[in-house]
């Protein structure tokens, strides 16, 4: 019987095989990635009720991020500004400035029903607990010291507007907590940008890091109102998943 197809035809299911294989490959780290909080997180920059810059407020003003979230010191959400808090200042200053019309209205109605909705840019999922308080306060005594606001939130006093800079995923969170030394700072440089550690806080901070349980490993305490050392955040899966 003639043969009716060429040889090199013999290879092609194994090249299909193959291709499926590679194909399949790239088709699953593509769709990794496109889920990823990396590419569906960062950049987020959504538009909010007032045209609010920080780069004027907290860059070229100085304002201590600790004036609007208030609570980020002994709350686990930083909370955002009140109506009174903007017209502490803007009362004032630009009183009758059009891009100020929501704040203005929600200033005399005095009821909440034109209360300011800020849109929330960082979130993590609902099935991981975050505590602002514990991380921008960790340790205690002269172990204390703090994760600074640019190691999550990026150089927020050069944004206009204000977008997601990290993924804000598990193995970002990971990464910092296994090996916090290298982010934590004075709990005074806290909001500092571009701060940067001298040789003297490099050793403070390895000695911090050795008192951590285990040793190097993240395990935030804080005291409760009793003065009681208590445990808030760990580098195990309770800490996080609780």
């Amino acid at each position: 019987m003639a043969q009716i197809f060429p040889e090199w035809m013999n290879e092609t299911p194994k090249m299909a095989a193959i291709g499926t294989v590679v194909l399949g490959g790239v088709a699953s780290l593509g769709l990794w990635w496109w889920g990823s909080p990396k590419h569906t997180d960062v950049g987020y920059m959504p538009k909010q009720p007032i045209e609010y810059s920080h780069k004027l407020h907290a860059g070229t003003l100085e304002m201590d991020c600790r004036y609007c979230h208030a609570y980020v010191e002994r709350s686990p959400h930083a909370g955002v500004p009140s109506t009174q808090t903007c017209m502490n200042c803007h009362a004032q200053v630009k009183k009758d400035s059009p891009k100020l019309a929501a704040l203005r209205d929600s200033w005399a109605d005095g009821k909440g029903d034109k209360s300011i909705r800020w849109v929330r840019i960082h979130k993590v999922p609902d099935f991981a607990y975050f505590d602002h308080s514990a991380h921008v306060g960790v340790g205690v005594g002269q172990n204390r010291a703090a994760i600074g606001c640019e190691t999550c939130h990026g150089s927020i006093d050069e944004m206009d507007v204000v977008k997601q800079e990290k993924p804000l995923s598990m193995a970002w969170c990971i990464d910092c907590h296994t090996a916090p030394t290298l982010n934590l700072r004075p709990v005074d440089k806290m909001t500092t940008m571009r701060w940067l550690p001298d040789p003297a806080w490099r050793d403070q901070a390895a000695r911090i890091a050795k008192t951590l349980d285990p040793p190097g490993n993240l395990n935030a305490t804080r005291l409760n109102p009793a003065g009681d050392q208590i445990t808030v955040a760990a580098a195990g899966c309770t800490g996080c998943h609780r």
